[in-house]
């Protein structure tokens, strides 16, 4: 049997994200569990903001129908959520959006497991933004999301100088939802 394919994307491109390193450390542990990893920035991806009356005169953006070709090519997809304002990135929001008006075969968001995790500077861990992501996700998109979440709070102490956890109970957490999101990628492919 195949690896599962699991894709890893942070909603963050700014230099030195905190929620970069996220994704960077979570394609990292997936690697070394013998997942298929992809992880892409979405800074390679830019999209115009959603407007219905640029998708009515030019259609949907070539990056758009490239990152849904990513997801519905995936079993399973990591999103690293930064919070802003106690809500989910512009960027990733705008992302997601586009990703769902794509009309090609393939179904970006109902065929793939997901998994999310944040970092923030506060004390919240990213889990407003977390909790908005899920209902995005799951109420929106119809897109099965793992019920477990990694929040990782106080951004600037949180990784140690290799960019691993710098608290064991949060690297903890974060391999128990790397191995749940493995598991549930493999009932994923059987389908």
């Amino acid at each position: 049997m195949r690896s599962p394919k699991i894709l890893v994307c942070s909603g963050s491109v700014r230099s030195g994200s905190h929620n970069g390193k996220l994704a960077a450390l979570v394609a990292k542990r997936l690697a070394i569990l013998d997942a298929e990893v992809t992880h892409l920035s979405l800074k390679d991806y830019p999209l115009p903001i959603y407007d219905g009356d640029l998708e009515e005169a030019n259609g949907v953006p070539e990056n758009a129908k490239k990152l849904q070709r990513l997801f519905v090519g995936h079993d399973g997809i990591f999103l690293s959520c930064p919070e802003y304002n106690a809500g989910v990135t512009p960027l990733l929001k705008n992302t997601l959006d586009w990703i769902s008006r794509v009309k090609e075969p393939g179904e970006p968001y109902r065929n793939s497991v997901f998994a999310l995790g944040a970092v923030s500077p506060g004390g919240f861990g990213g889990m407003r933004g977390l909790i908005g992501m899920r209902t995005i996700l799951e109420v929106g998109l119809g897109a099965p999301v793992l019920p477990q979440m990694v929040s990782v709070p106080k951004a600037m102490t949180s990784f140690d100088d290799r960019d691993e956890l710098a608290e064991e109970r949060v690297s903890g957490q974060l391999d128990k939802l790397v191995e749940a999101l493995l598991r549930a990628a493999r009932i994923e492919m059987s389908h």
